[in-house]
């Protein structure tokens, strides 16, 4: 995974894992699902989007999802974002519902949040790859074990960031975080998945979005301009 490109703000820290023999298998497996013709998502040049994007250091916020989506020119690295001209999926729909509730933000006409991972919100999912039309397919197999050491490195800042975790698997998945409700640093909100199935459960009317930015700017640092804008043609 040498080849795969990465911002030198999280290589040099995540150099342990890339030497790991669990690394190795992980590169293992991949390149045997390809030699067998499975179609694997996203681009390898594109496994590690969201790292190269929002470098260490200048993270704020962290979005946590599960797995990239396994449909066809979708997933690009970033969680809840799909690539310009695909359709928006549904818990991404429920997000900006939730953002023009909370901050008046008129919705997105597409699902590319490059525009966010660009002023720090790390948009991480737990499993970095996915085999095209099986949701998990690459779970347990040491995605899961790297990207635990990258929250460890964003937890490990002495700048406080803001975690959004929605969703039981997100808020297990950083359930370590230095919150302030454990007299840490970072600010940790929490609520249920954005997906149609649990949205109404207590993601709607969460406010997270303002939230974070009040918090950002108590810790004197710029809020995020959430508004997303319109696609180049």
């Amino acid at each position: 995974m040498a080849e795969v490109k990465l911002h030198p703000s999280w290589l040099e820290p995540l150099q342990s894992e890339f030497a790991d023999p669990y690394m190795a298998q992980l590169r293992q497996f991949l390149v045997g699902e390809k030699a067998a013709g499975k179609r694997i998502f996203p681009a390898g040049s594109e496994w590690f989007r969201a790292l190269d994007l929002t470098p260490l250091d200048k993270v704020r916020v962290v979005i946590l999802g599960q797995d990239p989506y396994h449909g066809e020119g979708q997933a690009h690295g970033l969680c809840f974002s799909v690539k310009p001209g695909v359709r928006t999926p549904p818990s991404l729909v429920n997000i900006y519902k939730e953002m023009e509730t909370d901050l008046g933000i008129p919705r997105a006409q597409h699902g590319f949040l490059e525009h966010w991972a660009e002023q720090g919100v790390l948009l991480l999912n737990a499993v970095l790859t996915v085999q095209m039309g099986m949701a998990a397919s690459h779970q347990g197999r040491g995605w899961e074990r790297f990207t635990d050491a990258v929250i460890r490195l964003v937890n490990a800042r002495e700048e406080p960031v803001v975690f959004l975790l929605w969703g039981s698997h997100a808020q297990k998945k950083a359930a370590f975080v230095d919150s302030i409700d454990k007299g840490g640093r970072h600010l940790v909100l929490k609520a249920p998945h954005p997906s149609p199935l649990s949205a109404h459960s207590g993601f709607f009317g969460s406010r997270h979005f303002s939230k974070a930015n009040a918090f950002l700017e108590h810790v004197g640092q710029k809020p995020i301009d959430w508004a997303l804008p319109p696609l180049q043609r």
